[in-house]
């Protein structure tokens, strides 16, 4: 590539440029660079530092006209001015000149009509890896007149000294300039902040051209019908979305536009603490030559030790999406069908399978609920509630009812069915009920993909009035609506009632008479 395009961004006499790197030439640098290890199985194992997750209070965009009228400031979304933006920009050419330099250039999104190029520089061969992966890779007549839309600066070995009298949250700075279409990162190595910041982008970019970023899976069956999955961590959104009948669109992050559902990335970032490979056979394959692990155990010659947590409980794998034999080549597919809300819900008070209304898409895709349970290792067992609008609230730019709203028209304009899916627990809360069986998940989901839930008589629940299958296939009618699996009734109905204040309380931030309010679809608490 040419140098001057490097000094036009302020970067001062780059040595050597590594620009769009083969897989093999990375992996060799990794080597040279000592920043990797070499598993058995052929995949390259990378430490990310002190850091192995996003640090997302230290996330700050440019508080810049006309962007700044567009963006929903508060604790996601953290105003910093242009003057320190620029200060820190400095930071972080100054610790990227004089260095020899990785540059990768690649897409964003797989429709012609929404993608977006992307460059990212970075002194760190590993990154550049982790780029090629999780992002779309152009062709060599694509590379050769590639112009980027948007730039990373990564600078991951530069901190902000100066951060308390910046009033910032520490020395790590993940930084946006929406007018100037360029990203900064600072202090942090972990190679996720790349991949979710530029997520973000894709969340302030393409609802502004009414086309809807989401935070979701989706496969396509062989007669071309769609389906997205979305879901927080922990509620089976990968695997669940990884069927042998059907054809996978991407693991995580998709838009919808004019032409249908496409994958933002060409790769999967999958979590591999506890990764078996009888569980899960599509990850643990996936996971050869040209993958990247990040901050694994290592034992003996090149084995990997998927149960041993003592770096972080968030390992994961990076890999392209080729790696994935049932892939779908181009990444896209047709308007979806079927859209399916996978919740856990540790209370037990979800039904397995619910039918919404297009109001209710609408009350649950703003709550994006689930329930965690905390670490028994302090002798908690009580679930907790947590509600990410749209199930990605952290990656929101704009207002979660800007995104509410697209879904709703697309629904809509599609036809497209919406189903609430529990994968939590049944027949009592944690740790008196029991979690759902996999088996009984698969049932649900193939019934709503095959259609012939439509075919079931449907009751409507109390409270949260969910419109459940008295009967389908074979599962048991007592699960299908969950009070009749719960032995004592009365702890029940308390419980129900208890989680359907959590969501009356959460929602009432979206009721303030600017948006449509849609809190009559949801629970209804009978005094």
């Amino acid at each position: 590539m040419n140098i001057s395009e490097l000094e036009s961004i302020g970067l001062k006499n780059v040595a050597t440029v590594f620009h769009n790197l083969s897989y093999t030439e990375l992996i060799q640098h990794e080597l040279d660079n000592n920043e990797c290890a070499v598993t058995k199985k052929g995949a390259t194992a990378v430490d990310t530092g002190i850091f192995t997750g996003r640090s997302p209070k230290d996330k700050y965009i440019v508080d810049r006209e006309p962007s700044n009228k567009n963006i929903a400031w508060g604790d996601v979304n953290r105003k910093i001015s242009s003057e320190i933006f620029d200060e820190l920009l400095v930071v972080a050419q100054e610790q990227l000149s004089n260095k020899d330099l990785y540059v990768t250039d690649v897409f964003c999104g797989s429709s012609a009509a929404s993608k977006r190029s992307v460059r990212f520089i970075s002194e760190i061969a590993w990154q550049s890896h982790f780029v090629k992966n999780m992002f779309i890779r152009p062709t060599e007549s694509e590379l050769e007149v590639f112009k980027s839309d948007f730039t990373v600066l990564n600078a991951c070995k530069a901190v902000n000294d100066k951060w308390k009298e910046h009033g910032m949250n520490s020395e790590i700075f993940v930084l946006f300039d929406i007018e100037k279409n360029i990203a900064i990162i600072g202090g942090t190595w972990y190679g996720g902040e790349m991949k979710k910041g530029i997520f973000s982008m894709m969340n302030y970019w393409l609802p502004l051209e009414k086309k809807l970023p989401m935070h979701c899976s989706a496969n396509v069956g062989k007669n071309g019908d769609t389906a997205l999955f979305f879901g927080l961590s922990g509620t089976g959104k990968t695997t669940l979305s990884t069927d042998p009948n059907r054809a996978l669109i991407g693991d995580d992050e998709h838009g919808w536009d004019n032409y249908g559902v496409f994958n933002f990335e060409g790769g999967c970032y999958a979590k591999v603490i506890n990764l078996d490979g009888k569980s899960e056979p599509e990850i643990y394959n996936a996971i050869k030559e040209n993958a990247l692990l990040e901050n694994v155990v290592m034992y003996g010659e090149g084995e990997v030790d998927y149960e041993d947590g003592s770096k972080t409980e968030n390992t994961r794998v990076s890999y392209p999406i080729e790696h994935i034999e049932n892939h779908k080549s181009d990444l896209m597919a047709g308007h979806p069908e079927n859209i399916i809300f996978l919740t856990a819900d540790a209370f037990g008070v979800l039904p397995p399978v619910s039918k919404l209304t297009k109001e209710q898409a609408m009350y649950y895709f703003l709550s994006g609920y689930t329930a965690k349970v905390a670490g028994t290792e302090r002798g908690i067992t009580e679930p907790i509630a947590t509600f990410s609008a749209c199930f990605g609230e952290a990656f929101l730019p704009l207002h979660p009812t800007v995104y509410a709203k697209l879904l709703g028209e697309k629904i809509d304009k599609h036809g497209v069915n919406v189903y609430l899916v529990n994968t939590g627990w049944t027949g009592g809360a944690y740790g008196v009920g029991k979690r759902m069986s996999i088996k009984n998940t698969r049932a649900c989901i193939n019934a709503i993909l095959d259609g012939s839930i439509k075919d079931s008589e449907f009751d409507t629940t109390k409270t949260f009035r969910l419109h459940v299958p008295k009967t389908l296939g074979d599962i048991n009618p007592d699960i299908l609506n969950p009070r009749n699996a719960w032995e004592d009734k009365e702890l029940f109905d308390k419980t129900r009632d208890e989680l359907a204040e959590m969501f009356v309380k959460n929602y009432k931030k979206y009721q303030d008479g600017e948006h449509i309010d849609y809190s009559a679809a949801g629970p209804k608490v009978e005094s």
